[in-house]
């Protein structure tokens, strides 16, 4: 067998959480290999609605056993958050989920350093959530991490050792935790014995078994391609690789084991926080798909950024990813638009290029095609049959243009707005 991904292709905040609970019921599991609580996978339906942070968006369904990948850092203390709350929806949490020895672990110092070296940046700014989610990464990159299979050997003691490194950084910083330290440690430490209740497991071996026996596994990545700490618009980017090779080293899954690979991308464009975005709007289009999408952070609250759908980034996210299948979000959201443009080249320096730059914080001028609009509240369709001409118009559209098939297409919040193609 092989492993499916699935993920984001642009700036995150795709709709993925929807998508992984709707394909869910073809899978044995579901598995989420990077990325931490600053990802915020929203699912709707029966009329409640739920904002995943670290916990696989596949626990909602059949049973399927869920795992969190060796990429992943977790902060505890929110861990515990979100599992009592789904543990109060009724999830049977335990029963399904598996949590790596190597995940990383988020320690209040690394929150009170991410805070710290973001003022220090000024105007300069990420754009973070705050969450310690780089200076976790940061000391797993340099070797001085702590992670949960941590808690089995040695574990006061690495955590004072890691705590010491962090406050001699935040004194040089002039950030002086003071009392707030000592309530931020009381709580994340009742926070790892809880989650010492959970099974913790090397998920790697426990994925290839599960594979070796026949099972079929989803894998879910968080945040977006163009915000992979490689090849996204660097620096304004995430910590971990979030494209579909994030997959293997966050799971410890063969190259080869790679199946079909899905790219979920809207009918436009967001974005949240600091950093170059094309083709952003800010007239009152932009604030009117705001408006109309709820384009605000489903874990900060802050306004998305909001602009018309960019080609050229998603062709170059399709290459990347090795995207076999497209899966469009919101289409909805511009159902009242007379017109929808839709970005092809970028201009720069006076020169037309098809390709995605080295970087985009430069002067880019949007080559632009304009469409009709549907002007069609597709929001209770029931299947492809019933789309406006013009909409299957911009379908056919989009994919001549990035060459990938769109399979699956979604209408609304609902898992039951979702309509898969024939």
């Amino acid at each position: 067998m092989k492993v499916d991904v699935l993920l984001g292709l642009q700036w995150g905040d795709e709709g993925k959480g929807k998508v992984v609970d709707v394909l869910t019921p073809r899978y044995d599991v579901v598995a989420r290999f990077q990325g931490g609580p600053n990802a915020g996978h929203t699912l709707e339906f029966e009329g409640k609605k739920y904002v995943l942070r670290s916990i696989p968006s596949g626990i909602f369904q059949h049973g399927q056993i869920n795992i969190i990948g060796n990429g992943v850092v977790l902060d505890p203390v929110l861990f515990r958050q979100e599992a009592e709350e789904l543990e109060k929806s009724g999830v049977d949490l335990r029963s399904i989920l598996r949590i790596s020895k190597k995940a990383h672990l988020i320690t209040p110092t690394h929150r009170l350093l991410d805070a710290a070296n973001e003022k220090a940046k000024g105007g300069k700014k990420i754009g973070t959530t705050g969450k310690g989610i780089g200076p976790t990464y940061t000391d797993k990159i340099s070797r001085n991490g702590l992670r949960l299979g941590d808690v089995y050997h040695n574990f006061n003691e690495k955590y004072a050792t890691l705590r010491s490194l962090h406050l001699a950084r935040l004194a040089t910083l002039d950030a002086n935790p003071g009392d707030e330290l000592a309530e931020l440690e009381s709580k994340w430490m009742d926070a790892i014995e809880y989650i010492k209740t959970y099974q913790i497991v090397d998920s790697e071996h426990l994925v290839n078994t599960l594979l070796a026996e026949g099972k079929s596994v989803l894998c879910e990545g968080a945040q977006g391609t163009l915000l992979d700490i490689d090849f996204g618009s660097y620096p304004f980017v995430t910590s971990s690789n979030t494209i579909s090779s994030g997959a293997c080293s966050g799971l410890g899954v063969a190259p080869n084991k790679i199946g079909e690979v899905f790219g979920i991308f809207k009918a436009y464009c967001t974005r949240v926080g600091s950093g170059p975005f094309p083709t952003e709007l800010f007239d009152e289009t932009g604030k009117t798909i705001r408006d109309l999408g709820h384009e605000y952070g489903a874990v900060t609250g802050r306004e998305r950024r909001c602009g018309w759908i960019d080609l050229v980034a998603l062709r170059y996210a399709i290459m990347l990813n090795g995207v076999t299948q497209l899966i469009m979000m919101k289409s909805d959201v511009l159902d009242g638009f007379d017109e929808i443009k839709a970005c092809v080249a970028y201009k720069i320096n006076g020169e037309e290029t098809r390709q995605f730059p080295y970087s985009i914080e430069e002067e880019i001028e949007p080559v632009y095609v304009t469409l009709p609009g549907w002007k069609t509240d597709m929001t209770r369709m029931q299947s492809e049959e019933e789309f406006p001409t013009q909409f299957k118009a911009y379908i056919e559209f989009l994919e001549r243009e990035l060459s990938t098939p769109i399979t699956i297409v979604s209408i609304g919040p609902d898992r039951k707005q979702t309509i898969v193609r024939k």
